[in-house]
Parts: C-alpha cells; structure tokens; sequence
C-alpha cells in the first residue's frame, strides 16, 4: 500500500528509514512522510497531520476490503508517542553516555533507525535531521517522555546542551534548504519544481501520479522553488511577499528566516525557472523593496560531512 501512494522506494531492509512523497493524480505533492521500517510488515510513518492520516486510513480498509489477502491496518500512535530531536555537533556523545547500544557511525547510518534503550527507557531512535546537523530522532512511549527529556537534559550539561525552540529549528532547516510542506510546497507544486525530485523513483514500478510525471523534470519545470539571501543583511521577511524580477512581480516568499550560521536573512521564493543562480530580483515588504540575490543550495554543509559523520 506504502509503495502504491508514495513516490520513492520503500522495499528495502529492516531498520531502513526513507523520504518520500504521497503526491496526487496530477503529480502534486500531497505531502512528505518519512517512512521506517520496523519489521518486514510493520512501518512506521511520520505524517504531516490528521489529513495524511484519514488518506492512508482510507486506503488500508479499500485494499483490505477489496482483497483479504492484501488486509493492512493502519493506527495513529501520535498520542501515546513522544519524540525528542537530539542534534548537533555532539548529539552522538550524549545519547551514548546514556545507552548501552552502539551509536557509531558505522553501527547506526544516517537514515537508518534502531531499538535501543536510553537511561534504561525503551525507545526507537532512527538517525534523522530536518536541521543539518548529525542527530536523532528519539522515540519513546508518552509516559516515559518527561523521564527522558530529564535524562538527556542532565547528561547533556557537561556538553553543552541547549533547549532550541521552533525558531532555531526554522531558521537550520532553511539553511539546510529543506523544504516544509504546506509553506514551500503543496499540491500546486510537482516534485521537480519544488527541488525534492531525489525522492521520486519511477523505476520502482506504478504509484499514485507516476503517469502525470512522464516527461518532466527540474529542466523542463516553468517554475521553481529558489533560495534567496537578502543583500543587505539584516532586512527581514515573513512569507507571501512578491517578489520581483526585472522589475516585474515574478513570484513570492514562501519561508524565511535568520541564518544564523551565514550570519544574513534567507528566503525561499517561487520564481520563473530563469532566476538562476546570481539573478538580482526585489522583494516587496510592505512598500519597501529588498534587494535579494539568487544562491546555491544548500547553504549550509553542501557536502553532508556533518550530518553523516
């Protein structure tokens, strides 16, 4: 069922983790999930909210009502779950300090997860980052989050450990150039334009929008999904202002934030796929207009050694 309403490949082997796209007939992009899997039939999906979940609900009891042999279940575990996301530079350190599991690099891969225990607190940890950075996303049963925030807060002391809210999360992601659904993309959008075409595998065989995505590609795509950074340096943005190009309204923002690790604003913008990198074009921020570059992505660790070291 997975593989039929997703755009990448999911048959691989246990302990796997993989982005992928539920995109639309047209080719929209639905949403992005991240797929574990646990088992050789049981899969972890983390969605991006209730509509997500009524889709794939949907689609298990058609499949299994259409053919019994083919039955899936599909439950929303979200309220007896809890996650923490350990990242950064030192991420592995501290989550080893407390397991008696390995957390190397060469025993836990990037996208790849695991069933550990964390200060004797069961847990699943799958070795994600939506900030850039190594990490972990840690999974645990709802009772025993506060226990495992407290354990990771104390051992973390010694190195450094901060509690970094939403804002630092947007503001690395953006850097990164990940992308977040609903705000940089959505089913107005195909996966080519929007940059996320790694995760699309037509070879895999047919899945939902496969057909309405013949012939196209980042090349062929008339618009698409570009990063900004602000010339100035310090003027800011919020999202949905036009942006323009020669002087003509082109596009508009879709996030923006800080970056605190380029030290300027960056920004996200729909443009004509002819803003290319070191296009000059202008936002207009409340009558004000800011001049703003066309750069490449991803600004931060191009060459993914952090996230993968």
């Amino acid at each position: 069922m997975l593989q039929r309403l997703t755009s990448n490949q999911l048959d691989k082997s246990i302990g796997s983790v993989t982005y992928t796209l539920a995109l639309d007939a047209a080719g929209g992009v639905k949403s992005d999930i991240t797929v574990a899997r646990i088992e050789e039939n049981l899969f972890q999906a983390g969605v991006n909210g209730g509509l997500d979940y009524d889709y794939l609900h949907k689609a298990a009891h058609d499949q299994s009502q259409a053919n019994p042999a083919d039955w899936v279940e599909v439950r929303d575990i979200t309220g007896g779950t809890c996650c923490i996301g350990v990242w950064g530079p030192r991420a592995r350190d501290l989550v080893q300090s407390l397991s008696p599991a390995d957390f190397s690099n060469q025993a836990l891969k990037y996208f790849r997860g695991q069933q550990a225990a964390i200060a004797g607190i069961p847990v699943r940890a799958l070795r994600l980052s939506y900030v850039g950075e190594l990490g972990y996303e840690i999974y645990a049963s709802a009772e025993n989050g506060l226990k495992l925030w407290d354990a990771l807060w104390q051992a973390g002391q010694p190195l450094g450990v901060i509690a970094a809210g939403r804002s630092a999360f947007n503001s690395m992601r953006i850097e990164k150039g990940y992308r977040a659904w609903g705000s940089d993309v959505d089913t107005e959008h195909d996966p080519y334009a929007a940059g996320l075409g790694f995760a699309v595998r037509p070879a895999k065989g047919d899945f939902v929008g496969r057909e309405a995505l013949t012939g196209r590609s980042e090349d062929t795509a008339p618009r698409r999904l570009r990063c900004l950074m602000i010339d100035d340096g310090e003027s800011m943005v919020m999202g949905k202002e036009p942006v323009f190009l020669k002087g003509e309204r082109a596009g508009y923002i879709t996030s923006a934030a800080y970056g605190h690790t380029v030290h300027a604003p960056v920004a996200y913008a729909w443009l004509p796929s002819s803003a290319v990198e070191g296009s000059q074009v202008e936002i207009d921020y409340f009558g004000n207009r800011i001049p703003a570059t066309v750069v490449a992505e991803p600004l931060v660790d191009p060459e993914m050694k952090k996230i993968r070291g």
